[in-house]
Order: structure tokens, then C-alpha cells, then sequence
């Protein structure tokens, strides 16, 4: 399994209460910032619920 990179690209100031929570399962605190997690299937699945805040990249090990 792989790893990606999820950085966070826009707010989740006045988005729906769903999202915010995805946000913060994913380890998002604010604007700009980035996590690495490993290429799961429920991983993938909360980021594409939300592809409009964040950006997704693969991390060379």
C-alpha cells in the first residue's frame, strides 16, 4: 500500500457540517496545512467527499 499526501486547500468555514467533520478525521486543522495517511480505501473515500478542500499527491517512501 502507498502513502499520500492530503493538504488542506481551501476553508471549511461555511460548508456543511459533514464536511467539517471529514476535515478533521482526516487530522485537518486549517488552511494550508498537510497530512500523510496510507492509501486506504476509507481514506480515499472521506477525500472523495470533500475534493473541492483538499489536494491529494503519492509520497515516494
Amino acid at each position: 500500500m502507498g502513502r499520500i499526501r492530503i493538504t488542506q486547500v481551501r476553508s471549511g468555514i461555511d460548508r456543511p457540517e459533514k464536511h467539517k467533520r471529514i476535515l478533521v478525521a482526516l487530522g485537518l486543522k486549517r488552511n494550508q496545512t498537510s497530512v500523510i495517511h496510507d492509501d486506504s480505501p476509507t481514506i480515499m473515500g472521506m477525500v472523495r467527499k470533500i475534493p473541492h478542500l483538499v489536494h491529494v499527491e503519492s509520497v515516494e517512501e
